[in-house]
C-alpha cells in the first residue's frame, strides 16, 4: 500500500497525446512517495513519516491537496520558506499560505482569529478556505511577504492531513509548479517542473477540486464584512449563506497595477500560462469558427480548449482538448490546469479557449483564464492582430 522510488524527469511520459514525450528540462532524481488516500489514520501517519520529517527539518516536499498540489516548507523557518520560493522561482513580495491540520496550530502563527474568520472556518474546514488574518511573530516574514496579516488553510485531503500532523508544524505552501505555469493536479505535474529542484513529492492522485482555494480577507473591523482576494473553490455565494457583506477587491474587477503590494497569492503577477498564447473566445460559435479560419490561413496551429458540448462543433481545430462540461462547471474546474498543460506537448502557435459565466465556481475558472491570457479576449476577428 506504501511505495517510493526515485524516477527521473526525463523518464515521465504524458498520457496525452500517447505518442509525444514529455520535454525533460532536468534529468535530476525526485523521490515521489505513492501514498493511497483511502488508508486509515494510523497507516497514513506511517505512510508520511519520511516527508513529514524532511519537512519538520527544513526541506521542501510537494504533497497533493484537495486543489491542487502544494510545495510545502515549514511555516516558522526562514530557511525553509526562502527554498520554496527558489524553487519556484516566485517574486519575493508574493505571500504564501499556512496549512493546519487542526485549529489548535492557529496560534502558531496568527495573532488572533477575527469572528469572521471564525465563522468562515467553522463552515468551511476543511476545505478549500484560506482565510487572512493578523499574524504573529513567529511565523516566517517570507510567508507574509512583510504584511501584517497571514493566509491560513486546513486542507480536507487526508494525505495533506496527515502530513501536516505528522510534521507538527504548520507548512506554508504555494501551487507546486514553477511561477507563471499552470498548477499541477498530479504528482506527474510536480515531477515536470520541479525535478531537481526539490527533494520530493507525496504522490495523493489528482486533485479533485482543480483549482486553488478562495482568498478571504477577514482581518478588517468589520465582522459583517469579509473582501474576496482570489476566488476559488469557495463561491461567493457560498460565503453569503456565513457572512452578510461579502465584497470582492477592486484588483479582480479593475486588473492590477506593478504598485500593486499583493496580500495573497494569485494577485498580481503572470500565472497559469502555457507556452503558446491563450486567448478567450467571448462570443457566439460562428465567432469560435471564423477565428479558427482565420488563424489557420495565416500559417498558424490552432489549438481549441473546449467543453463537451462544443466538442463536434469546433473540429476544425489542429489540436482540441475537451475540459470537461458546462452542464457541471466543477469539471471543468477539475481539468483546467491539466488540459493547458496537455498543449505543451502540441505544436500549436495559439490556444482559443471557451468563456464560462462568473457565477458559483465559473468565478474561479474565468480568473485563472483571464490570468493564464494575459486578460485578452477575442470578441471581434480584428482581436486576432494582437497574436
Amino acid at each position: 500500500k506504501i511505495a517510493a522510488k526515485v524516477i527521473f524527469a526525463s523518464r515521465i511520459c504524458c498520457r496525452w497525446p500517447a505518442h509525444t514525450p514529455v520535454r525533460a528540462a532536468m534529468s535530476s532524481p525526485i523521490r515521489i512517495w505513492h501514498v493511497l488516500p483511502g488508508l486509515s489514520a494510523n497507516e497514513l501517519d506511517q505512510a508520511v513519516r519520511e516527508p513529514a520529517a524532511l519537512l519538520r527539518e527544513g526541506d521542501a516536499v510537494a504533497f497533493p491537496t484537495e486543489t491542487v498540489y502544494g510545495l510545502g516548507g515549514n511555516a516558522l523557518s526562514d530557511s525553509a520558506v526562502q527554498k520554496i520560493f527558489a524553487a519556484k522561482g516566485r517574486p519575493g513580495d508574493n505571500p504564501l499560505i499556512v496549512h493546519v491540520s487542526s485549529t489548535d496550530m492557529i496560534p502558531m502563527v496568527a495573532a488572533s482569529m477575527t469572528a469572521s474568520a471564525t465563522r468562515l472556518v467553522e463552515k468551511f474546514w476543511p476545505g478549500p478556505l484560506t482565510v487572512l488574518v493578523p499574524s504573529n511573530s513567529r511565523v516566517s516574514k517570507f510567508c507574509t511577504a512583510g504584511q501584517p496579516t497571514v493566509g491560513l488553510r486546513m486542507p480536507s485531503h487526508p494525505v495533506a492531513l496527515a502530513l501536516i500532523r505528522v510534521a507538527g508544524v504548520p507548512i506554508a505552501a504555494p501551487s507546486a509548479n514553477v511561477s507563471g505555469k499552470p498548477s499541477p493536479t498530479t504528482a506527474e505535474h510536480v515531477a515536470r517542473d520541479l525535478a531537481g529542484r526539490i527533494v520530493g513529492v507525496v504522490d495523493g492522485g489528482q486533485c479533485d477540486v482543480g483549482v486553488e482555494s478562495t482568498v478571504v480577507d477577514c482581518s478588517g473591523g468589520d465582522d459583517n464584512t469579509v473582501t474576496i482576494l482570489r476566488p476559488g473553490g469557495i463561491s461567493r455565494e457560498q460565503l453569503l449563506t456565513v457572512i452578510k457583506n461579502v465584497d470582492i477587491d477592486p484588483a479582480l474587477l479593475n486588473g492590477v497595477t506593478d504598485t500593486l503590494t499583493p496580500k495573497a497569492p494569485g494577485m498580481k503577477y503572470t500565472h497559469y500560462a502555457p507556452r503558446a498564447p491563450v486567448r478567450i473566445v467571448d462570443g457566439p460559435l460562428s465567432l469560435f469558427h471564423d477565428a479558427i479560419a482565420v488563424l489557420q490561413q495565416r500559417g498558424i496551429r490552432v489549438g481549441v480548449m473546449c467543453t463537451q458540448e462544443h466538442e463536434a462543433d469546433l473540429q476544425a481545430a489542429d489540436t482540441m482538448i475537451v475540459c470537461g462540461t458546462r452542464r457541471e462547471l466543477e469539471s471543468v474546474a477539475r481539468e483546467l490546469y491539466s488540459s493547458l498543460r496537455k498543449f505543451d506537448d502540441t505544436d500549436v502557435g495559439v490556444i482559443l479557449a471557451e468563456a464560462f459565466p462568473t457565477t458559483e465556481i465559473g468565478h474561479a475558472i474565468m480568473n485563472r483564464l483571464v490570468k493564464s491570457a494575459g486578460n485578452m479576449y477575442v470578441r471581434a476577428l480584428s482581436d486576432l492582430d494582437t497574436i
